[in-house]
């Protein structure tokens, strides 16, 4: 196994590169609120400008050669890998090393009661924890790039999971953004599908200026809004308004993903698909002609997105044929499809429901692997990622447990003490880093 690398080139590494039912419910300028101090008058700090480069080549398909700047394609040294998982009724995301499944902090997200639920992350690490109440935030995943509002030349943050800092004191938090959401229903139109893109002139190497996409449902209206974020500020950068958002379970985009053009792919849980051009913010979308609950969304190596389906069925969406393609269920396993996730191999991880487990899939040959793997005590699988190590993380909401499983023998080691933890987006950063930077075949 190649030597892991810094978190901010996770892609660079691990990513070769330097049916009609109801899904249970989810428990102009906009200001943005200081949580660590950054200036958001000058839109001065860090928090996704240049960092150092360093890529990997060896020629297993585990890297692009060694072209990066600073790089003589030798494999890198680890500090670390993170997992981020959002507590949704503590109000709080987790920051887990993967590589010894250690919590290693823990934030609050935002004020009051902000209802986290996605992460997703950078390909420096850093994390934007959604607020289904109706705000994004942006936390460091290293220390070099917090903030010391108070200039006592020390970073008051986080030191463990017991050690939850009061909001606006932890000065890893870079950014709060509003998104002004009006409230009907509680939270059920609030922000969810959130997804990084890589940044401008990434060139598969450290990312520059990465932007940040967000959607949610203009409620009362039938319309969803999509608004693009400048990842270093949190101002915004740009906005979508997406017509005629009928139903979709009063939600507006379930999930959401971006490709290696820096596009965004938003799903509606009720099969609707959108994606938005980063360069002229016009949208395309379809409709799955079959009626079919969706819930998670991934993009493999090639750029279409796949699917998991509420009945059970997982889809790929073949970009170049405009068709929604039918990829099967579990055969016998669970019978509810939640999050899911693609490795460097092309399998697909799939969280599952009734009875609880996981799923494997290879989207290369087509074919279901394993439909019935088995996580011990678990209870309510809804989200999966992919670590630096090619590990299989899912999230358990109703054990509030994170189970880490070996993709080589299945064996699995738990992190609990969270609390009814609802994360099913990119929580690594592996879903970019695979789109960024694809394996070399």
């Amino acid at each position: 196994m190649l030597a892991r690398v810094p978190h901010w080139l996770l892609a660079c590494l691990v990513m070769a590169a330097c049916g009609g039912e109801t899904p249970p419910q989810e428990g102009a300028d906009t200001d943005v609120e200081t949580g660590g101090g950054i200036d958001f008058d000058t839109g001065e700090g860090p928090g996704g400008d240049d960092g150092p480069k360093l890529d990997v080549g060896d020629g297993n398909g585990m890297g692009n050669g060694g072209d990066c700047p600073g790089s003589d394609g030798d494999p890198g040294e680890n500090e670390f890998s993170v997992i981020w998982i959002a507590n949704s009724p503590e109000g709080t995301v987790s920051k887990i090393d993967t590589v010894t499944a250690t919590e290693l902090a823990r934030y609050a997200t935002g004020p009051d009661d902000p209802d986290p639920s996605r992460t997703t992350v950078n390909l420096q690490g850093d994390v934007a924890v959604v607020n289904r109440s109706g705000s994004v935030t942006k936390i460091a995943a290293e220390e070099e790039r917090c903030v010391d509002a108070n200039a006592n030349g020390t970073i008051e943050t986080s030191q463990g999971p017991n050690d939850v800092l009061p909001w606006g004191e932890d000065e890893c938090v870079l950014w709060h953004h509003d998104i002004e959401f009006e409230q009907v229903n509680g939270n059920q139109g609030g922000p969810r599908g959130t997804a990084w893109d890589a940044g401008e002139g990434a060139g598969g190497c450290a990312p520059s200026n990465p932007h940040l996409w967000i959607g949610w449902r203009d409620q009362p209206d039938e319309t969803a809004i999509v608004r693009r974020l400048d990842g270093a500020t949190g101002t915004v950068d740009g906005e979508v308004v997406i017509t005629d958002w009928v139903g979709n379970w009063g939600h507006g985009p379930y999930g959401g993903a971006a490709d290696a053009d820096g596009a965004y792919w938003g799903l509606g849980t009720l099969g609707t698909l959108i994606k938005i051009d980063p360069d002229t913010l016009e949208y395309e979308r379809w409709e799955n002609p079959e009626a079919h609950v969706m819930y998670g969304i991934a993009i493999n190596a090639d750029g279409d997105p796949w699917l998991a389906g509420w009945g059970g069925k997982l889809w790929r969406f073949d970009r170049a044929a405009e068709q929604f393609i039918d990829m099967g269920g579990s055969d016998g396993g669970p019978s509810r499809f939640r999050g899911l996730m693609i490795d460097t191999n092309g399998e697909a991880w799939v969280a599952g429901n009734d009875p609880c487990g996981l799923v494997r899939f290879d989207t290369q040959a087509g074919n279901l692997v394993n439909g019935a793997i088995d996580l011990p005590g678990c209870d309510e699988p809804v989200g999966v990622s992919i670590d630096v190590d090619g590990m299989v993380w899912v999230v358990d909401r109703g054990a509030s447990t994170a189970y880490k499983v070996d993709p080589s023998d299945l064996s699995t080691v738990m992190v609990g003490g969270l609390v009814s933890p609802y994360t099913y987006s990119d929580m690594t950063g592996a879903g970019l880093g695979l789109v960024t930077n694809p394996p070399i075949e």
